[in-house]
This record gives structure tokens, sequence and C-alpha cells, in this order.
């Protein structure tokens, strides 16, 4: 797929003109500088059925803290691109690391289109400095406004003209995969070991990754999507922190599986609240203890033993021990992200359900409700990621907890759901009954 990125200065409208182009708030916007550090990928496609790959970039030439990160990550992203956005703030005079960009993407020799944000009217087209944008030598710009769509729909047009054409080669099913934890656990570090390359900015200081990064790569033929989130934390502090939240929330949900990260030396309630987050999606978990290098050879059972109970309402999850300093434990990490993939997404037979559901009961008799008894009357599996059961009974009010969870253990271990969160439905077939759902 041809791939498409946008460059420029800090708070020049790179953002706002991703998510206009992709077609929802995939980005964060704020105004302030430096709000995107990494880079973001999002697919556009058009109502004729082409597409493409846009990069979302971090502020050059902002002389801050991260400068040269940002800039190494964008050098990289642009080896394999097709075509670069370059923007400019139309509102303001041209500054000198306009030119300066300017003359970098030159030297990279990339197909360029030059783009003047933010101009809302087109009475801001009169202003005669806006000629200076020729010097440039990237050919006659383009006037947009991301925020009001002035000019998006003709820069697509023009966009999909300078392209390659499309291959059209069939694309096999990505796995979505959210990594996510508390700030600064170790999930970029993480994300970075497992493509093999320094795709995401790592520093030891909480918050670094400030919005969800897509990273694809594949592994065992199997294409995936990484999803490094920012480091959700209980109090967000300010709006970026607030909306980072928010994406990396989002992010869970649109994932397959969530790889959730865990410091063995900080473990607590936040992971407990990150777990059932993910649990009440529906989204099978890998934990993953990570920095398990770190962690002393005496006191390792002593550590597994914390992990387990702090997380015991997910046991079923498997666990993974990783170090990405190392890369001690990925390729289990990745092997297990594939197996609870693939077993979400499993279907039982609607006969086998309801032959199991006749040993389950001769194995232990149903409960009885004031001398009623519970009965089983027809299962079959609803649906799958996650595997969705229905029960129908004579009352559904006669289900104790107790039974219900047997048989809840019974699906997990009879019909090979061992490891991912399954749905339980209990229909009734009295007047005064409903349904009940357990997760």
């Amino acid at each position: 797929m041809a791939r498409v990125a946008i460059v420029g200065q800090p708070n020049v409208g790179k953002s706002s003109l991703f998510n206009r182009l992709v077609g929802r708030r995939e980005a964060i916007v704020a105004d302030q500088p430096g709000v995107t550090r990494d880079v973001k990928e999002a697919r556009v496609e058009d109502d004729l059925g082409r597409s493409f790959l846009l990069l979302d970039t971090g502020g050059l030439w902002s002389n801050d803290e991260w400068q040269e990160a940002i800039k190494g990550r964008i050098e990289m992203a642009l080896r394999n691109v097709d075509l670069v956005l370059f923007c400019v703030d139309g509102r303001t005079p041209l500054s000198a690391a306009d030119y300066e960009i300017a003359d970098w993407l030159r030297a990279l020799a990339k197909p360029t289109l030059l783009l003047a944000t933010k101009m809302d009217d087109e009475r801001h087209e009169e202003d005669p400095e806006l000629y200076e944008l020729y010097a440039f030598g990237f050919g006659e710009p383009h006037f947009i406004s991301a925020e009001h769509a002035r000019g998006t729909y003709e820069l697509s047009d023009t966009i999909f003209e300078r392209l390659p054409e499309d291959e059209g080669e069939a694309e096999s099913e990505e796995v979505r995969v959210a990594i996510i934890g508390r700030p600064n656990v170790g999930k970029s570090s993480l994300l970075n070991a497992l493509v093999g390359d320094e795709r995401v900015i790592v520093a030891d200081l909480p918050g670094t990754t400030r919005d969800s990064v897509d990273v694809k790569f594949d592994f065992g033929g199997r294409p995936f999507v990484l999803v490094d989130t920012a480091g959700i934390r209980r109090k967000p502090d300010g709006d970026v922190e607030y909306y980072s939240k928010l994406r990396s929330e989002e992010a869970l949900m649109r994932s397959d599986v969530a790889v959730l990260v865990v410091d063995p030396f900080e473990l607590g309630d936040h992971e407990l609240r990150l777990a059932n987050l993910a649990l009440h999606a529906g989204k099978p978990v890998v934990l993953t203890i990570n920095k398990w290098d770190l962690v002393p050879d005496a006191t390792l059972k002593e550590f597994e033993k914390d992990i387990a109970q702090a997380l015991g309402h997910i046991s079923f999850a498997p666990k993974v021990y990783t170090s990405a300093l190392n890369a001690y434990g990925l390729h289990d990490l990745l092997a297990a992200v594939i197996r609870v993939y693939d077993t979400a997404r499993f279907r039982i037979s609607t006969s086998d359900v309801n032959n199991w559901l006749d040993v389950w009961a001769l194995r232990q008799a149903p409960p009885n409700f004031k001398g009623k008894p519970l009965k089983m009357f027809y299962g079959t599996q609803a649906d799958v990621a996650p595997p969705t059961f229905v029960i129908s009974v004579n009352n559904e009010q006669f289900v104790t907890r107790s039974y219900e969870q047997y048989i809840l253990n019974r699906i997990r271990e009879d019909l090979g759901f061992a490891e991912v969160p399954i749905r339980l439905i209990w229909k009734s077939r009295s007047k005064d009954g409903g349904k009940r759902v357990r997760v």
C-alpha cells in the first residue's frame, strides 16, 4: 500500500489534517506544541476503493528535549513513503525553521506537496506574503483548513493522482494487539523489541507516549498491528493526558488482543482496573510481566505468588515473563497472542454443546430452588470474540452462583476456551423469568 507522511513544524495543524483525511479523531489535537511525538499510522480510503497509509509525525525543529528523537523517527518513517505533505501555517509569516525543513525535504528527494494550513477563508489567500511559498520549489501550494474541511477533498484527489497505482494484492487479516499498562512500565521498549527496530520513542520518564501508535509487522507469517498506548493513570493530569487516556481505552476497544504489561516491582489496583477494562470488553488478555531479568532468583516464587493474587480474577489469562532489554520471552509472548486470538474465534457446534450439557448435568446435578430443579433444555454458542454461550433453562433465577461458575469452568476446560474470557447467558422460558449474563 502507498504511504503518505505529513511533516512540518509543531502546531501547524498536522494532526488535524490527519484526522480529517482519515475521517475520524484518530490523533490527539491540542493548542500546544509537542503533543505528537511518535509516528502514527491510519488507512485512508475513498469512495472508489482507493487507499493509502497516512502517517502523522511529530513537529520538526521544535528545539525541545524531544527534537532529536522525533526527527530520528520521522527520517526512519520517510524511507518508504511515496509522498510527503509539507505543512506550514498559512496565517503566520514563514520562519527560518520552515526553510530548514524545506531544505531537509529536498535533500531526501521525496515527492512533496506544499500545504498552507489554517486558511479558513479564501480572503486569507490574498496575503502577499504567501507568494514566498513558491520559493520552496515544491510547485503550486494547496490552501486548506482541516478544521473546516476547506480544500481537503481536492487535496485527497491530488494525493491519489500523485501516488503509484495499487497493485491490488490481497491482504491477510491483521491481528490488532493493544499494549496497555501504567505509565513507564516498559510498553514502548517492549514494542521496539518485538519489531526489532526503534519505532517509538523510549525515555525514563512517565508520559513519553502521548497518543496511541500503530506499528505493523509480520511474525510467523501472520500480519500484526501493535498499538503502543499511553500509560493510563488513575487521574489524568491536564487535557492532553485526559485525551491520551481516552485514546488508550479506544485502542483497547478496537483491538483483538490486549497485552497487559506489568512491572513486577510496582503492582497494585492499577493493573486490576486495566484488566477489568479488557475483561468487560471481552478482549483476550496476555499478562506480560516485563523487566523479569531484574528480579533476583531468590524472590522469583514470591513475585509469581504476588502477581497471581493481585490478578486472580483473570487467572485464566496466559502469563509470559519478558525482558525488552535482552529480548527474553518475546517469541513466547507473540505465540500466546496468536493462541488466544485463534481461541477467541473458535466455534463449537450446537450438537456438541448440547451433548456436553448432558454430561455436565450428570457430573454435578443442577440445583433446586424451593423444591423445583433447574432444567437446562438447550445450549448453543451464539457468537465469537468473545465466545458467547446461551443456555435455555426453565427459570434463570434457579441458577446459583456456584453452579454458574461450574458451567463456566466446564466450558473453559472441556470446550477448549481455557485462556480467553467467555460470556454465558441464561435464557429463561418462564413467564416471570428473564435472562442473566455472566462474563
